[in-house]
């Protein structure tokens, strides 16, 4: 058996990093290893992922059936060659330091592996480059606010300004100034 991982803290709850893994319609937009990505997650079911090959750089298309679903804390899938090569690979995240410690990982077993060792080299590089794209991706999507809660915020905006001019409030008024600081958090 052979395992290669990458570990990467991203500044983000485990959720919201859970919720850029298992967008798998969203993959293309960002992910730098996995360009195309459909199915559900949900534990025996199967995924469909085209993957960049290690060696040589062309899309290669894999099916794995997901062993584990533990929202915000592990996914997990599985692929075989039967007998000649298998992969288990997983994204593990835990709590840490106010943020999202991501371990991602695959253990392979099975004939080939001893004779794999420049192509799972390349491999430890490529989880490296999608543990920074997970990074990106989870915290410039924290910085975006959806389009609905900005237009929440300018109706109450607009309602409490509405407010105040009808009761000749001053911007200064502590009561205004509340109510605007509680919208714009």
């Amino acid at each position: 058996m052979k395992e290669i991982s990458a570990t990467i803290n991203i500044d983000a709850p485990p959720m919201d990093v859970w919720a850029v893994l298992t967008d798998l319609s969203q993959y293309p937009d960002w992910n730098p290893l996995f360009r195309e990505a459909t199915g559900e997650i949900a534990v025996g079911k199967r995924i469909r992922l085209r993957s960049v090959h290690p060696a040589n750089g062309r899309l290669m298309t894999v099916k794995p059936k997901i062993v584990t679903a533990e929202p915000g804390v592990e996914l997990r899938w599985a692929s075989s060659l039967p007998g000649i090569i298998s992969g288990e690979h997983s994204f593990r995240l835990s709590l840490a330091e106010g943020g999202t410690t991501l371990v991602q990982s695959e253990a392979f077993r099975g004939l080939l592996v001893p004779f794999s060792g420049k192509i799972l080299s390349r491999s430890e590089a490529s989880f490296q480059s999608l543990n920074e794209a997970i990074k990106k991706r989870v915290e410039q999507s924290r910085l975006l606010m959806p389009l609905s809660s900005l237009s929440n915020m300018r109706i109450k905006t607009a309602a409490i300004i509405e407010a105040a001019l009808l009761h000749d409030a001053e911007p200064a008024d502590s009561l205004f100034a509340g109510d605007l600081s509680m919208v714009l958090a």
